[in-house]
């Protein structure tokens, strides 16, 4: 039991002077300093390092791209204004025709003959007019009775109006020089009201649709001119604003836009499509930026500068874009240092270092 004691005071005395009277090694001292010195690192490598834009101020030549449709200066759908059986289709499909040139005629046989039969009655008409005038000086007969014949005179002319009217029905021209669809009927085939023949479209010049949004309705007016190219054609053409459409489309806040332009080799068929270029006046204080620096947003699109080595947001308003960069309107200053690297792990209010 004595030899138990003993042993246990010899190790309490041996961990006291552990504690108390022998030094710390070196090395637990320069673990120590050194695990200081990681501590003191780690604290002054919170600041993320970034790339700056000046902003400032620029001279670009603004310009509007839109979409568009090249259209026929005229095209008209030929239709039957009468019934009738179909004698003559003088067309050719493809051709070109002039304007006034008989197209398709329709059977005016039974219009003839009525025609015919109205001339009789109107010739008849006026040898009774004559035979009464004479003898209304002789007072052999009353004035009602010359009345009803002279009445009976314009009836007929009035007739005979009707008719030839009725034969210009039969005739279909062509209302404009252009050039012949494909047809839609046969010679010989039954014709109602409404049938149609064949279509007539005139490509020289032709039109160009399209739209622009409503913020640039006051920058495009009759007389400006535009640039177009088609789909696969690096070439470009030029042509003539020439009306406007007087409301802006209310669903899509665009206003619709049409131009001309010269097609004498028929190289713009209609229907085509075109890529429009307009030209605007040139803004010398516009503040470009990099698109790379654009974050969008649910409200709209911020950007981050660097202030007091912070990183601050601020919203802005875009306009114009170019290959590389992107107009602000509203939300920049000239001066400010745009964050333009770094900006997916960038916060409100982080700590930064322009590199």
């Amino acid at each position: 039991m004595r030899t138990v004691i003993l042993i246990g005071a010899i190790i309490i005395i041996l961990i006291l002077g552990k504690i108390y009277v022998f030094p710390k090694s070196e090395s637990e001292k320069s673990g120590v300093a050194g695990g200081s010195e990681k501590e003191g690192k780690s604290a002054g490598s919170g600041a993320i390092p970034v790339n700056v834009y000046v902003v400032g101020m620029e001279t670009i030549d603004n310009q509007i791209f839109a979409s568009g449709t090249v259209l026929p200066n005229e095209e008209v759908n030929l239709m039957a204004e009468i019934s009738g059986r179909l004698v003559k289709l003088n067309i050719q499909e493809g051709s070109y025709v002039t304007k006034g040139q008989l197209i398709a005629k329709i059977n005016d046989r039974e219009l003839k003959a009525q025609l015919q039969k109205v001339e009789f009655n109107q010739d008849l008409a006026r040898k009774i007019e004559l035979r009464q005038q004479k003898l209304l000086k002789v007072e052999a007969i009353n004035l009602e009775e010359y009345d009803i014949t002279s009445n009976n005179i314009r009836v007929l002319d009035a007739d005979k109006e009707v008719i030839e009217s009725q034969l210009e029905k039969t005739e279909i021209r062509a209302p404009f020089n252009g050039r012949i669809g494909l047809k839609n009927i046969s010679e010989g085939a039954y014709m109602a009201p409404g049938t149609s023949i064949v279509t007539i479209i005139q490509s020289n010049p032709i039109k160009i649709d399209f739209t622009v949004p409503e913020k640039y309705t006051s920058n495009i007016h009759v007389g400006s001119a535009i640039t177009f190219n088609l789909d696969g054609d690096a070439a470009n053409y030029s042509a003539k604003v020439v009306a406007l459409e007087p409301k802006v489309d209310e669903s899509l806040r665009t206003l619709r836009i049409r131009a001309i332009a010269q097609n004498p080799s028929g190289k713009f068929v209609p229907g085509m499509f075109v890529k429009v270029k307009a030209a605007l006046a040139a803004n010398n204080k516009a503040v470009m930026i990099p698109t790379e620096a654009i974050v969008p947003v649910l409200k709209g699109k911020k950007v981050f500068v660097v202030k007091n080595g912070k990183a601050t947001e601020a919203m802005v308003t875009t306009g114009l874009r170019t290959e590389k960069k992107i107009q602000v309107l509203d939300g920049l200053q000239q001066g400010d240092s745009l964050i333009t690297s770094g900006i997916m792990a960038i916060k409100p209010n982080s700590l930064v270092k322009v590199n």
